[in-house]
This record gives structure tokens, sequence and C-alpha cells, in this order.
């Protein structure tokens, strides 16, 4: 198989896998860490409204979801890779962090939440999945 067309697939791999990762602990977090009494989590406008509400334990879900999945992402795009492992790792990285801010920027959860997320969740576990990767 050429090197471009496995690294691209290397890639969308790493996405989707990642992407199932976090959307599954998110989804299952309610299930996890109960949410704050009355808290509608199922919609943007209901989660928004229920930051006030929460808990600094309310928030460890959702960075495992953010960092697991970029790790997961990282680790399958860099097992994958044909060529330049590190580098698409932390491509998936910088996906996994572009969709972090926007979150940052959508809802209006805690500074130290928001500040820990982006600077512990995305880079740092996609260099950590390339080097589980064991590719050089």
């Amino acid at each position: 198989m050429h090197p471009i067309l496995k690294n691209t697939i290397a890639v969308i791999l790493g996405m989707l896998i990642g992407g199932t990762v976090n959307s599954l602990l998110i989804m299952n977090s309610a299930a996890l860490i109960p949410p704050p009494e009355g808290a509608d989590l199922t919609t943007s406008e209901g989660l928004a409204a229920a930051m006030a509400l929460m808990e600094p334990k309310h928030f460890l879900i959702p960075f495992l979801a953010h960092a697991l999945g970029t790790l997961v992402g990282a680790f399958v795009t860099a097992k994958l890779a044909a060529s330049f492992p590190k580098q698409l790792a932390l491509f998936i990285g910088m996906m996994f962090f572009m969709g972090g801010t926007f979150m940052v920027m959508s809802l209006p959860a805690p500074l130290w939440f928001n500040v820990t997320d982006l600077l512990l969740a995305y880079f740092p576990m996609a260099w950590l999945g390339w080097k589980i990767s064991g590719k050089k």
C-alpha cells in the first residue's frame, strides 16, 4: 500500500477510534459520577445551565474522555502509520485540541478545568500515544 494512503487511513482510524473512546466516556459519565440534582445533561443548553451546579468531581470524566480519546487515537495512528508516526500522532493531538478549544469557547466551564484540559489532555497524550506505540 502506498505510504500516503496508509498514513491517511491511519489518521482517519485514529480520529474515529479516539472519537469513539471520547464519546463512550462522555455518554456514560452520568452512570460513573451522577450529575448534580436536577441537572439536564442531554442538551447543550441544559449542560451549560448545569455548569454552575457542578463540583470538581463532575469534571473528571470529561477530562479523562478528552485525554484517553486523544491517547488512543494517537496510539492507533502512530502504530498504523507507514512514516512520520510522531508527527501524525501529534496531528491527532492537534485535531482533538481544536475540538477541546471549541468546547471551551462553547461551555461556561471553570477556568481551572479549561486550562487543565487544554494543557494536559491533548498534546501530552498524543505524544504519549506515539511513545507507547513503539514507533520511531
